[in-house]
């Protein structure tokens, strides 16, 4: 008895051994780095269409100034040797602001102390603070940028703004845009900064497309006057970014944001071969890209003449374009109606900085989570552009631009924490790098 009892103590030993020696090798495992933990794998068939291959360029090569780079390319992607950005991808496109003044070089501050906007509702409104906010210490955003409150006009900036771009492998920056003596509610004209832009750009083998913002009389003759200003002046640039369709043609590219609120029956008159004045095959003729909110919107952009749609909102769910679950359906329509279907992903969403009342539409980051599902999603709609919004629309806190930690005496910034100022940005090149690499077996 005393012998089974020894055997028993001797077993039970060796297991509680085994048990533990496993577990000591389990907590040695990391997760992967990669993006098959999100969702099942995007299955790989031929594209719909004979879609453009990838566009990618090596960050070590150079243009002449003046050469149209088209968008589509057939070569592969190489890593360059200039740095640890490597490759940058010309279908990854990415939402930029430069409506942002402080003191040192605009006289005042500018956006960052935006005001609060009150609610639509008067009762509603009444239950909010008023006013704007003082900065640097105090500024219209939940999160606060590494480079501190700065001007878009710093020269500084706008090189460490291209840097960072390069580092995320997006290629094209969506420049917001208004016509000269034009500016948002809360800003001032910013049009002489975009040759600044422009060879900020080039000097990082970037490029740059125009992303044609609301402005007081905006219509469709109106735009047709802003887009022969944007192309004579600044066609030739060497960063003017301009896309290769499936015929061969290299032609810009325009996003138009809230195109909704012109109808399609005036848009066709610009944007139809018969319309009254009609860009197409002349020398101002473009891709345009409009905004689909509504399910009802993807029927007005065919309708208006319009080559393709994007989502733009990086809060899941706020409208029917920019929720996640509609995208394949959304490509699906374009697929069948020969059009560019260009998602929106977004690293989160908080404008309670000048939005106080609008709660219900943030959307936490949860260290990065939410846009690596938005990522996901749009791998899964096989799309031949996404957009990401944005580099740097802080009151809307969708900037993957570095931020840091701030505390003041009366607020707590969000911040990144626990990963560095570049996270956004690493987990951009990241899906850039997968999303080309699934591109090319899609093509295949």
């Amino acid at each position: 008895m005393a012998r089974l009892r020894r055997k028993a103590c001797i077993a039970l030993f060796l297991f509680t051994l085994f048990i533990f020696g496993a577990m000591m090798g389990l907590r040695t495992l990391k997760p992967t780095d990669g993006f098959s933990d999100l969702a099942p794998g995007v299955e790989l068939v031929p594209m719909i269409g004979g879609k453009m291959d990838r566009r990618s360029v090596s960050r070590d090569g150079t243009a002449p100034t003046g050469e149209a780079q088209p968008g589509a390319s057939n070569t592969k992607a190489v890593l360059s040797n200039s740095g640890p950005e490597g490759t940058i991808f010309y279908d990854v496109h990415i939402f930029y602001y430069t409506w942002y003044g402080n003191p040192n070089l605009d006289g005042k501050y500018i956006h960052w102390d935006h005001i609060l906007v009150p609610h639509w509702d008067i009762k509603v409104a009444s239950s909010y603070p008023r006013g704007r906010h003082m900065p640097p210490e105090d500024i219209g955003s939940s999160f606060y940028p590494e480079l501190n409150p700065y001007s878009s006009r710093d020269p500084d900036v706008l090189e460490s703004h291209m840097e960072q771009i390069g580092a995320s492998a997006a290629g094209v920056l969506v420049l917001s845009w208004y016509p000269p003596g034009f500016a948002d509610d809360h800003g001032e004209p910013t049009e002489d900064l975009v040759p600044s832009v422009l060879d900020a750009a080039y000097r990082h083998n970037l490029k740059v497309a125009f992303h044609i913002q609301t402005y007081r009389g905006r219509n469709d003759q109106s735009v047709h006057e802003n887009i022969k200003f944007i192309i004579d002046r600044y066609g030739d640039h060497g960063a003017f970014y301009k896309y290769t369709t499936n015929t061969g043609k290299s032609l810009p590219l325009f996003y138009i944001y809230d195109s909704y609120l012109t109808p399609p029956e005036s848009w066709s008159e610009f944007l139809t071969p018969t319309g009254s004045h009609s860009v197409r095959d002349s020398a101002y003729d473009s891709i345009f890209i409009a905004l689909i909110v509504e399910e009802r919107h993807k029927h007005d952009i065919l309708a208006g003449g319009f080559d393709g749609m994007y989502t733009y909102f990086a809060s899941n769910g706020f409208s029917f374009g920019s929720s996640h679950q509609n995208w394949k359906a959304i490509k699906a329509f374009c697929d069948g109606n020969n059009l560019i279907f260009i998602p929106s992903v977004g690293p989160g969403y908080i404008d309670t900085s000048i939005r106080p009342w609008n709660n219900h539409n943030m959307r936490n980051r949860v260290n990065g989570r939410y846009y690596e599902t938005a990522q996901q999603a749009a791998l899964n709609a096989r799309p031949e552009i996404v957009t990401i919004t944005s580099f740097n629309e802080w009151h809307e806190g969708t900037q993957i631009e570095r931020a840091m930690p701030k505390k003041t005496v009366t607020r707590v910034y969000l911040d990144y924490q626990p990963h560095g100022p570049d996270h956004y940005l690493e987990l951009t090149r990241r899906w850039a790098e997968q999303f080309n690499k699934e591109k090319q077996q899609w093509l295949m």
